[in-house]
């Protein structure tokens, strides 16, 4: 562990109010010359939707020049970091208690932040290093999230989440903020519905990311697009066979036999996999 001052510090991170006097780290933070850093956030309490929709995005980031950021929560935050390990991406650790194991938080995740290290990835805190977590760290936490990355994505979050904090200082610092549609009738996707309709970008893949930072070319389908196919669910593949010609919401459910609830769940799955959209009230198959 050491102290990392501020003329180390990722140049955004000097951009937000009350920048820190130092951070305290452990590992290698990735050079921001190099590297876009993108912060996840989400939900404690995730569904398997959100567990496939962060997956599926981060995934589709691999072999670019991105680092995803999140806070070691239980949840999207653990899913993002390990997805990033998994892909090879380096992934960044922003705990909301000090360094020092013993007072690590999660106490769970501390395992994952030992792999995160090995990985070359690194793990930040401004607290000194025996602090433990409380209540107000974790607000206190988020503003350094939201303000060493360039965009916040923000994957399933209630109404009254603590990701949605992050969220909002985002948009104070001017942030770019993705957030994944989620159905209407999830509890878990209120917070990330409304920061849509209050300006957010909607994320359905990961091009949407690539298409923002110039890293694709928006125009131009991807090879992963159409690839997904060989990774899909029975129900995604029964959806995607009435899908011949183009169906409104509603007829497609009806003519899938699944309930409301499950099948607009699938149906945003298949979007987040970019083998489905939806324009002009009508849902067509891509590829």
């Amino acid at each position: 562990m050491r102290i990392l001052h501020q003329d180390e510090f990722p140049p955004q991170l000097l951009e937000i109010p009350q920048v820190p006097d130092h951070l305290y780290i452990k590992g290698e933070l990735p050079s921001p010359d190099d590297y876009i850093y993108v912060s996840v956030v989400g939900s404690r309490k995730h569904t398997s939707y959100g567990k496939d929709a962060c997956e599926k995005i981060i995934r589709g980031l691999k072999g670019y020049p991105f680092v995803i950021v999140s806070g070691l929560a239980l949840g999207i935050d653990s899913i993002a970091h390990k997805t990033a390990l998994e892909v090879g991406l380096p992934t960044i650790a922003i705990p909301g208690s000090g360094l020092d194991d013993k007072v690590l938080y999660p106490s769970a995740n501390r395992g994952l932040a030992d792999l995160i290290l090995r990985k070359g990835g690194c793990i930040l805190s401004e607290f000194e290093p025996d602090f433990r977590a409380t209540l107000w760290s974790f607000p206190k936490r988020n503003r350094i999230v939201a303000g060493i990355s360039r965009a916040v994505i923000v994957i399933e979050a209630p109404e009254k989440s603590g990701a949605l904090i992050t969220v909002r200082m985002a948009v104070d610092y001017n942030r770019d903020v993705f957030a994944v549609p989620g159905s209407i009738f999830s509890e878990t996707s209120k917070g990330t519905n409304k920061f849509i309709k209050l300006g957010a970008t909607p994320l359905t893949c990961a091009e949407d990311i690539l298409n923002a930072f110039g890293l694709i070319d928006p125009l131009m389908p991807t090879q992963q697009t159409f690839a997904e196919l060989e990774d899909i669910s029975e129900d995604e593949k029964k959806l995607l066979e009435l899908l011949d010609e183009p169906l409104s919401r509603d007829e497609l459910i009806t003519q899938s036999g699944m309930s409301a609830p499950n099948a607009n769940a699938i149906i945003s799955l298949l979007e987040i996999k970019g083998l489905i959209s939806e324009s002009l009230g009508k849902i067509r198959k891509i590829g």
